[in-house]
């Protein structure tokens, strides 16, 4: 079978790491591209500012599993600072794929929710606690 996607990102399909769930995460953000209705939740364990573990799960195409799949290998044992620096040029180089223009928002989704996720994370922390 030819594919225009490429062995990495057809691997992360068909494999995909840290596909499931965490039993206490720290942090759980769910988003859904509102156009094609896939859905990513992502969970990170966090250790201070240090992402332990990352997990994710999908009901979602091809391109947007392997972009779950990729992210969560590369934000794992790294700080939430460079986590939240990430773009989406860095999972596609990581997926060493061609995506066409207009399935990029498969690729951006759970980078999306993942900002969102660690956005939520830090206003929260950043509150003054009530006595």
């Amino acid at each position: 079978m030819s594919t225009p996607y490429g062995p990495v990102l057809i691997a992360h399909f068909r494999n995909p790491h840290n596909q499931g769930t965490l039993a206490s995460p720290t942090i759980s953000q769910e988003g859904t591209n509102p156009l094609c209705g896939d859905r990513v939740r992502i969970e990170l364990l966090l250790d201070g500012d240090i992402v332990r573990d990352a997990r994710f799960t999908a009901n979602a195409c091809a391109i947007c599993v392997a972009s779950a799949s990729m992210l969560t290998d590369l934000v794992r044992n790294a700080p939430l600072d460079e986590v939240e620096t990430l773009l989406v040029d860095d999972v596609l180089r990581s997926l060493d794929a061609r995506i066409p223009q207009m399935r990029m928002n498969c690729v951006r989704l759970p980078l999306t929710v993942m900002h969102a996720a660690v956005n939520l994370h830090r206003r929260a922390s950043a509150r003054p606690e009530v006595a």
